[in-house]
């Protein structure tokens, strides 16, 4: 079977604006949470996870700038990063580059500012439309590069990322295209978006800490995360260094609730990319769990663990980042494959974090309390969204 490596990365996020930066945050426990500076005392939650950095003028040309919002500015920005790194254009013809990128929200900013400024008679932008189009990322990013193999935006709620991933992962395995570009990127931190999750009761009015005894709800944040697919081969004979191999991708739908999931689902989507990677239970040595925080989602993917991996779940190295970078809803699943790649590359598993005492009825006895130094053989990035989406990345070190 044809092997698909990953040659570029590239990301915009709460705790590093590049690879590098993130790389650093991730090992020595640097959060990206902070406290908003807005709307005090307006949400029952202060604390966000943003990219305050960030200057667009600094990523696009003046024409990309009057067209993008910031969530497509995101995706520009981590586009060139990995498009630099892998050399891409400089080995395949345009029409047989595919990409593939994962959007929830939109253009959350623009619908904000228009609201506002609109009145009976008043203007709208004229390019609101395209600022608010979930595809408007994959759109900007092929113009820029003269890409025109296949191109689409996957929207699956907080799944979207590792959907994007691995249907990019497959086009590329299957021969429909040479290379790919893949990721997610999000920009969801507006004051009606977050007043919305304010309603839902499961943002935490502290901090992030997954899996933690005291958790009490997820850590809203933004950014992006995208990477260069393309074959081994096709990789080695152009000179371009494989950064990590992905073998397996899995899919599956709850049909549960639309906000409550059911560990049938993800424990499917987990079997379903191992069955893709020709591999067993056995064979996985850390999974980077979608780990939210929140009370109900963390309870449920711990058994689903435990029904796929048995006993071995007690002693399995688990470990959740969204206590770092925040979650970044359909970008989430991009950020948590880079870092899982940066673990493999540097046989370092990331903490769990924050550190916080983990709760025992979960029964999962090995979520990493700090940096693990390893080498696993095979390694998941999971993914598991509102309406019961489910993706599973399954990869290995190279």
């Amino acid at each position: 079977m044809t092997r698909v490596v990953v040659t570029g990365l590239g990301c915009i996020t709460p705790i590093g604006e590049n690879v590098a930066a993130f790389g650093e945050s991730l090992f020595a426990g640097r959060s990206g949470l902070h406290e908003t500076s807005g709307w005090p005392g307006a949400l029952r939650f202060s604390r966000i996870a943003s990219v305050p950095g960030f200057c667009a003028a600094d990523w696009l040309t003046a024409s990309q700038k009057s067209i993008a919002g910031r969530s497509s500015a995101f995706a520009v920005a981590a586009a060139r990063q990995a498009v630099d790194q892998a050399r891409l254009l400089s080995t395949y013809p345009a029409d047989r580059i595919a990409i593939v990128f994962g959007c929830s929200t939109s253009g959350r900013a623009t619908d904000d500012q228009e609201a506002k400024v609109y009145a009976p008679g008043g203007r709208i932008h004229p390019l609101t439309i395209p600022r608010i189009m979930a595809s408007a990322g994959t759109s900007l990013v092929s113009m820029e590069y003269g890409i025109t193999g296949p191109a689409y935006t996957v929207s699956t709620a907080c799944a979207s990322g590792a959907h994007a991933i691995g249907q990019a992962f497959h086009l590329v395995r299957s021969g429909a295209v040479q290379a790919a570009l893949a990721g997610a990127h999000e920009a969801p931190l507006t004051w009606a978006f977050l007043k919305a999750w304010d309603g839902l009761r499961v943002v935490s009015p502290t901090s992030c800490r997954p899996f933690a005894a005291d958790r009490d709800g997820m850590t809203l944040g933004e950014g992006a995360a995208i990477f260069v697919l393309e074959t081994l081969d096709a990789a080695h004979a152009r000179g371009a260094e494989p950064l990590v191999e992905i073998v397996g991708f899995g899919m599956s739908s709850d049909a549960h609730h639309i906000t409550h999931p059911d560990p049938a689902g993800p424990a499917a989507a987990i079997l379903r990319a191992l069955a893709d990677a020709d591999a067993t239970p056995a064979d996985v040595g850390y999974v980077s769990a979608h780990g939210t925080g929140t009370e109900i989602n963390d309870r449920v993917e711990a058994e689903a663990l435990h029904r796929v991996f048995g006993e071995r779940a007690r002693t399995l190295p688990v470990s959740s980042t969204k206590g770092l970078h925040g979650h970044a809803l359909g970008a989430s699943g991009a950020m948590e494959f880079l870092a899982t790649i940066l673990a493999l590359r540097a046989s370092l598993l990331p903490a769990n974090a924050p550190g916080a005492a983990i709760d025992p009825v979960l029964d999962l006895d090995d979520v990493l309390l700090c940096n693990r130094p390893a080498r696993p053989a095979l390694a998941v990035s999971s993914s598991f969204a509102f309406g019961g989406l489910n993706a599973v990345l399954a990869l290995r070190p190279v």
